[in-house]
């Protein structure tokens, strides 16, 4: 719920409230948009045009839920447009994916380079832990991944994947004993008093 003076503000659209808004919530936005299957390019256009419809129904938010999640069931609706139209572009060149993914604006390394080993032991554990996160079924491994990957919060997750709070807690709980069981089958073994 949001406070009465913050939901005044954007009903009245204070533009110092909705900046302050968008400012907290874009960069969630464009990770659950990312969570939820998007490239990253879609993913962009679906925050953008939650951001923009939000400001076009400023008026009609009445406070009883947070901004965030109010948001977030925008962004739900856009990614379901967003897979429906299935609007990929085609001609980009996969030398300016590596490009962009590689280095910053200015052209310095955005990650630099890692050592051979430490690299190799880097890529084991990604490809194990992605080996593993594929046999989870679909619904889980999106719970998971906004969830415990994206920290979104529980209210906004419950409203992306349309599910009650007590559905959360058993996909979370199931997705997590099957990352465990696979990851433990591979000969990961974690502290005896780790939590699933």
């Amino acid at each position: 719920m949001e406070s009465p003076e913050r939901t005044a503000g954007i009903r009245g659209r204070d533009p110092a409230t909705l900046d302050q808004v968008i400012r907290e919530s874009l960069p969630r936005l464009l990770r659950a948009a990312r969570a939820a299957g998007l490239p990253a390019e879609q993913a962009e256009d679906a925050a953008h045009a939650t951001v923009l419809v939000f400001l076009q129904r400023a008026e009609a938010f009445d406070g009883r839920a947070r901004a965030s999640t109010w948001l977030y069931g925008i962004l739900a609706n856009k990614v379901a447009e967003a897979r429906r139209a299935d609007t990929r572009e085609q001609g980009v060149d996969d030398i300016d994916e590596v490009f962009e993914a590689r280095f910053d604006a200015s052209g310095s390394w955005s990650r630099p380079p890692v050592g051979v080993l430490e690299s190799l032991a880097r890529e084991d554990a990604r490809r194990l832990i992605a080996a593993c996160l594929e046999d989870v079924p679909e619904r889980q491994r999106r719970a998971l991944v906004l969830r415990d990957v994206d920290e979104v919060d529980t209210a906004a997750v419950c409203k992306i994947l349309a599910v009650s709070p007590n559905n959360l807690g058993v996909l979370l709980f199931r997705a997590r004993v099957r990352m465990r069981e696979c990851l433990e089958t591979s000969g990961v073994r974690g502290s005896a008093d780790a939590q699933v």
